[in-house]
């Protein structure tokens, strides 16, 4: 507003300086507003007097009333989207920052952040008067070897962030390569160069091929959030990441394999991990009239011409009851048999040996 309206040194002011201005060029306006009046009315002198001596209008300080409220309200949107601290009415606040970073498939990755209102508060009293200038980013890095110890974080992208966001999905072109992504915020330096106040960083991940297997349709990482945790680097000993494994398990609801955690002796770092899959399932047969109406657990059955029926149904890794009920078509009979039938898996620690060994 204030470069629009030709306030002179705009760009160097501060906030509580461009409301003044603007108040300012608001009543010179008002008053040379009523000097041309003035000049324009053939009344005696006396009445021009008035005319300048005549207090301010109602409908002047509605203008400059009106100028204050539409900055106000501007502030305050840009301190909303400036603010990026955890708020959500569904979870409890979090209590230390955290950010991690999930592979979807060789082109793109989902960074998943939370930062405390305590932390913005450090970050606010940190950058002083230059928070106003600041812009919360996620700067997502590249990370190139310098040899077989030594290596580097190189800028690959800077996302502009806001406040109410906690997950943002970023598109990658170069796989496989490996990033991590970092939080914070970006601020004016000297001359044309940028600071960035870092927050938090995440694990490292690598990038699939292009052609790998991995390179798939994916419809939810709840889905088979152990193959998103292991594209995330989370079997890899060098970059395993926690706050990695408790996203993946807050978000998607169930708890990962305990060898997930465990340092997986490999030849290279990101070697290929054994894939090994083992799931049951149950049928439930049985003959009765092929008239009759047969439900198990509330669910219709499908009848044969013989009366015979099967059903396959999930086994989950619980105790579950089934009830099977047959009734006569008319209603006057039915009979009642209950399965009881449980699950449990357990899944043994990982043996691994050194390709030296065989």
């Amino acid at each position: 507003m204030a470069k629009n309206k030709g306030v002179p040194g705009w760009h160097s002011m501060r906030k509580t300086q461009l409301v003044n201005a603007l108040i300012k060029l608001a009543k010179d306006k008002a008053k040379q507003k009523k000097r041309n009046q003035a000049k324009s009315d053939p009344a005696s002198p006396l009445i021009s007097a008035r005319v300048s001596t005549k207090p301010r209008s109602s409908k002047s300080a509605a203008v400059e009333s009106a100028v204050a409220k539409k900055i106000r309200l501007q502030n305050e949107e840009q301190e909303k989207l400036r603010d990026i601290a955890f708020r959500s009415a569904s979870s409890e606040a979090p209590t230390s920052d955290r950010i991690v970073l999930i592979v979807r498939d060789s082109f793109w990755m989902q960074a998943y952040w939370e930062v405390t209102k305590s932390t913005i508060q450090r970050v606010k009293v940190a950058l002083g008067p230059n928070w106003h200038k600041s812009r919360p980013v996620l700067r997502l890095l590249r990370i190139k070897s310098r040899g077989n110890t030594n290596s580097f974080e190189e800028l690959a992208q800077e996302i502009p962030i806001h406040g109410g966001a906690s997950n943002w999905f970023i598109n990658v072109k170069d796989s496989p390569s490996t990033y991590r992504i970092a939080v914070g915020y970006l601020l004016p330096g000297e001359g044309d160069t940028e600071r960035f106040h870092l927050i938090a960083k995440s694990n490292e991940v690598l990038t699939p091929s292009s052609n790998a297997e991995t390179d798939e349709s994916w419809a939810d990482i709840t889905n088979d959030v152990e193959k998103y945790y292991s594209l995330s680097g989370g079997y890899e000993p060098n970059i395993v990441s926690h706050q990695l494994r408790s996203v993946l398990e807050e978000k998607s609801g169930q708890a990962l394999h305990t060898t997930a955690f465990q340092n997986i002796p490999s030849l290279t770092r990101f070697s290929r991990t054994l894939n090994f899959d083992v799931d049951a399932h149950i049928v439930v047969h049985g003959s009765t009239d092929p008239f009759a109406n047969v439900t198990i657990a509330g669910v219709p059955v499908e009848i044969e011409s013989d009366g015979s029926f099967a059903v396959r149904m999930d086994l989950p890794n619980k105790r579950q009851v089934l009830p099977v009920i047959a009734s006569s078509r008319d209603g006057t009979q039915r009979q009642t048999t209950v399965l009881a039938i449980e699950r449990n898996t357990k899944v043994l620690e990982a043996m691994n040996r050194d390709l030296s060994d065989l």
